[in-house]
């Protein structure tokens, strides 16, 4: 795929892109193979919301992703795995093995009666067999639903009950640091109250005593000896559903994002190509989870419709120690790792002592993905990891958007701390104030709307069509409201300020928690912290902030007042927090996501009510803050 090398060719790429967005993507497209060509382009408007590429073109992913890389790199390495015990034998697949596992396990399916259109959820650990799951369903025409392995029980069922999954895939346990998880036990349970699902299909992970039940449960290993090691592509078409991928709200049931196979397919590639600027002998690490979308389109489809090689990990970054990353990497000579702001901020709060022994010589490219990251963090990646020599792509995009939407180009954007950087060609940001009025120029801030379609763009959320007009297309006329602050600053580069329900409105101006957020993480002493608001008498919008110290002895006024000292700084008198908890914990779900709606509740003193905390990291950390409460 052609790749932009420089920054004058993006802006030209980016020219055109806007310029003729239809022979812009026709020609980036035409790289893929195609069973037959698409009729037209692109139709859509953002009133229905009703948007679709490439129509009546017809292809397979999988074909993409593994048989057109046979040929000449069948013995390429897809994935190393490394499993989340250090000593454990790492597996390596090719494309061909990878390809024949993909056949039989599609064959598999297809003997349970999965056909073209049925749903399968996928509940499994970071092992290749998720993966594998993955393409065979995409291989058979089957939607795969891929629920995180950390969900509860009620979770894991209400999303098999939405979007009315026929089978389940899962594995009897999982590894996690020191802890043996009952991956088979959580389904199980799910299973009660789903009795759609005929058939559960397990793979031996963790060797524990499980409950098998004749009739609908299945061993992987078992089924994966007599299947046969081709399988047809199923013929789809570009606009046929490739996946639902769960998001939860603030308020309500999660909603099941739909995207597409062909736009899918086409915008995956090609941001991964451009913002990675990925070489063909590149070991790529993304430390993301296949239970998010990062996971989907930046361990999955992006590198493998690229050919790439990528590493999968099941573990976690501090365990056994929070070194595992840095060993990871030159264990198998990294060269592009992509990885989140709570990994980092966590390997930072650990110390240098455990990046020292390590060379992360093979390092080119780093990348954060997940939240804004704070320049505190930025810096120390920057400096300690890359070593001053590798660019860092802050990436910005959403499940809903499929892929990376505004970021750097690695090595050709110029970059600043805490900024997305620039659009990718073909994306049309904007900022618009409440009222949906554009705002113009440099220096401003406002709220970040895409003007026009992407081919990754969201198609509907699963059963319910008006929510998804509802939360992404009727709140400005005409436009897709990604639901994030923005600021573009004078050299018109983009830097997300939070999400706009994270945005604090102290006495008319707005504020975005990540920018306090940053301020107060630049103390010495503070490690994470997180803002949100609550009701002031005078201010109408007070700003709380939760703070984790690395300091145990400190006095907490003092701390206080230091951290106060430093908003004034780095922000101003306006940006200063009202209330000031020192706490040792928040409370984060097991992707690392902090459950903000919990802190404001807390902040707002509506602690009577907090909703499921069933899918925190260490719900016991509610307690403590709860009892602490300013």
């Amino acid at each position: 795929m052609t790749r932009i090398t420089s920054l004058a060719q993006y802006h030209s790429e980016y020219k055109k892109s806007v310029e003729n967005p239809e022979l812009f993507w026709s020609d980036i497209a035409q790289e893929f193979v195609w069973k037959k060509k698409w009729d037209k382009v692109l139709e859509w408007n953002f009133k229905g919301p009703d948007v679709k590429w490439f129509l009546n073109g017809k292809f397979n992913i999988t074909e993409n992703c593994l048989d057109a890389h046979l040929p000449k790199h069948a013995d390429r390495i897809a994935y190393i795995w490394e499993g989340n015990d250090p000593k454990e034998a790492n597996i390596r697949l090719t494309y061909k093995e990878l390809y024949e596992e993909v056949c039989c396990f599609a064959n598999v399916l297809k003997k349970y009666g999965v056909v073209k259109g049925d749903r399968v959820c996928i509940y499994m650990p970071m092992v290749p067999q998720a993966v594998i799951a993955m393409l065979a369903c995409a291989r058979i025409g089957a939607v795969h639903s891929v629920v995180f392995a950390g969900f509860s029980a009620a979770s894991l069922s209400g999303r098999i009950q939405d979007s009315d999954c026929k089978i389940v895939v899962t594995s009897d346990g999982a590894y996690r640091g020191m802890k043996d998880i009952p991956i088979k036990a959580v389904v199980d349970e799910a299973l009660e109250v789903c009795p759609g699902v005929s058939s559960v299909i397990v793979f031996e992970r963790t060797k524990s005593k499980v409950t098998m039940i004749p009739g609908r449960d299945t061993w992987w290993h078992e089924e994966m000896k007599t299947a046969d090691k081709h399988c047809p592509p199923e013929v789809m078409d570009s606009e046929d559903p490739l996946f639902i991928l769960y998001t939860s709200g603030s308020t309500g049931k999660p909603k099941g994002v739909v995207h597409s196979c062909g736009g899918y397919m086409v915008f995956t590639r090609y941001s991964f190509e451009n913002v990675f600027q990925y070489e063909p002998k590149d070991l790529f690490w993304c430390t993301a989870d296949v239970g998010w979308v990062t996971g989907h389109s930046y361990i999955v489809y992006g590198p493998l419709l690229a050919g790439a090689s990528s590493l999968i990990f099941e573990g976690v970054p501090t365990w056994p120690d929070a070194g595992r990353f840095w060993q990871i990497v030159d264990k198998h000579k990294v060269n592009i790792l992509y990885t989140a702001p709570t990994a980092i901020r966590a390997l930072q709060a650990s110390g240098l002592e455990y990046v020292k022994p390590y060379k992360l010589d093979s390092l080119r490219i780093l990348g954060s993905v997940g939240e804004p990251i704070n320049e505190e963090a930025w810096s120390w990646y920057n400096v300690n990891i890359g070593k001053g020599r590798c660019p860092i792509v802050d990436t910005w995009w959403q499940t809903e958007t499929g892929g990376i939407m505004i970021s750097p180009l690695a090595g050709i954007t110029p970059t600043k701390p805490g900024f997305a950087t620039f659009p990718l060609p073909g994306i049309q940001p904007m900022l618009v104030d409440e009222k949906g009025k554009e705002i113009l120029g440099n220096g401003v801030s406002g709220n970040l709307c895409i003007r026009f379609p992407w081919p990754s763009i969201i198609r509907t959320t699963y059963g319910d069509h008006e929510r998804c007009r509802l939360a992404y297309f009727a709140t400005y006329d005409n436009l897709y409201f990604t639901g994030d602050g923005c600021r573009r600053d004078e050299d018109g580069y983009y830097r997300i300020t939070g999400r706009v329900d994270d945005v604090i409105n102290v006495s008319g101006h707005r504020i975005g928690t990540a920018e306090v957020e940053n301020a107060i993480n630049m103390h010495a002493d503070v490690v994470e912290s997180a803002v949100v608001g609550y009701p002031h008498d005078i201010k109408g919008q007070g700003i709380y902030a939760y703070v984790i110290s690395t300091n145990d002895k400190k006095d907490h006024e003092l701390l206080r007042k230091e951290i106060l000292a430093e908003v004034m700084k780095i922000i101003g008198p306006i940006a200063k927090p009202d209330k000031i908890q020192v706490v040792k914990g928040l409370p984060k779900t097991r992707s690392g996501k902090i459950m903000r709606r919990i802190l404001r509740k807390v902040a707002e003193g509506d602690v009577s009510n907090l909703g499921d905390t069933s899918t925190l990291l260490d719900p016991l950390v509610v307690e403590e803050i709860k009892s602490g409460r300013l």
